[in-house]
């Protein structure tokens, strides 16, 4: 298909690395974001070879590996401390790295400035009050009062995603898996040159994103699904790691502002219906949302947008071109949703405890496959 009006509805990773995808292949792109600041939460984010073979296939690679800190290892630590592996990642192309590293805040504004450049508008604090679907083209009216005619849209709006509770109101809501995660930012020693992952009886991180910079994660248990105040958030998130192993107690005195704490409590969907009705399809978070236990989560909504774009240049109708996006993604999705899912519930006791190196290698086998 060609000339094709495309809305986009969410500018977060799905909505941009879409939009860039759809440029390329030269359809007309609107964008809009309810958020009117457009923020994003300042740590970072692991990707892997899958994504960086998706940012070449987007023309992102160069600016992107630019923006980021790439390592081709994995160290594993004993809850002692002491090292008991350094495990080399799968590459897809030896030119690149096997997986990067890179700072929520500066992928944002790197994949803002792309779907910019490749012509994409983009309209902040605006949300998709109606969208009317009459066969031909979809209406929508918008929350500031205009409106809009477009052949597709797409919703890209994330786990809580108001498109996919327009279409499919009887879809499945999120569900919280029993974890939530802590991320904190701090300056990274030369040492730390690639993802250091540490056993014990809560999951911790060190990740690196710049020369200077890298990035704290911990996942805990959290029954019932408490709710932290702002206020005190550096403190429980210090309390957490009381028990951390000797390599991550000397950062946990560094933990001071509550506002550079970012917690999240983990939640997962995954829509096993279809995921488009008529002229509008959802991607990303809003059909498989996954816990970051294999950090796939935005690698899936990447490749989303890379599958979506090309099926809607080969196929000879919107429907065809739905159809064959989700057959091409469905499995491969659930595949990531449902292994995260299972670690996380093997951390928990709720299931005997997974083999993480093992999931892990299955998830490299998997997402090396094309796309």
């Amino acid at each position: 298909m060609k000339d094709l009006r495309v809305l986009i509805i969410g500018a977060g990773i799905g909505g941009l690395t879409s939009a860039v995808a759809l440029r390329r292949k030269g359809f007309q792109v609107d964008m809009i974001e309810k958020d009117p600041e457009w923020n994003v939460y300042g740590v970072g984010i692991i990707q892997q070879a899958n994504v960086v073979r998706a940012m070449a296939q987007l023309d992102l690679l160069e600016g992107y590996l630019d923006s980021a800190f790439g390592f081709d290892f994995v160290e594993v630590f004993a809850p002692t401390g002491q090292c008991v592996a350094r495990v080399p990642v799968q590459k897809l192309d030896d030119r690149y790295p096997a997986n990067v590293g890179i700072s929520r805040r500066t992928l944002h504004e790197f994949l803002g400035e792309s779907a910019k450049k490749a012509g994409a508008t983009i309209r902040l604090g605006i949300t998709a009050d109606a969208i009317h679907d009459d066969g031909n083209e979809v209406s929508v009216r918008f929350s500031d009062g205009s409106e809009g005619a477009y052949d597709i849209v797409i919703g890209a709006d994330g786990v809580y995603s108001k498109t996919r509770s327009q279409i499919f109101p009887d879809a499945p809501k999120p569900q919280f898996v029993g974890q939530s995660v802590w991320r904190y930012n701090f300056e990274k020693p030369a040492d730390v040159d690639c993802l250091r992952s540490y056993e014990g009886s809560i999951g911790i991180g060190l990740v690196p994103l710049a020369d200077t910079l890298m990035y704290m994660f911990v996942t805990t248990p959290e029954p019932g699904n408490p709710r932290y105040p702002r206020e005190g958030l550096a403190q429980a998130m210090r309390a957490k790691l009381a028990d951390a192993p000797p390599g991550i107690r000397e950062y946990v005195g560094q933990i001071t502002d509550d506002d550079e704490v970012v917690y999240k409590p983990l939640e997962r969907i995954f829509v096993e219906g279809r995921w488009h009705k008529g002229r509008v399809v959802l991607i990303g978070d809003a059909v498989h949302a996954t816990t970051p236990h294999l950090g796939q989560g935005a690698g899936m909504a990447i490749e989303d947008s890379v599958v979506l774009a090309e099926t809607l240049e080969h196929e000879t109708s919107v429907e065809k071109a739905f159809a064959a996006f989700q057959a091409r993604r469905f499995e491969r999705c659930k595949f990531i949703v449902e292994t995260s899912v299972a670690i996380c519930e093997g951390q928990l006791g709720l299931r005997p405890p997974a083999n993480q190196a093992e999931a892990m290698h299955k998830m490299f086998a998997v997402t090396a496959q094309p796309i």
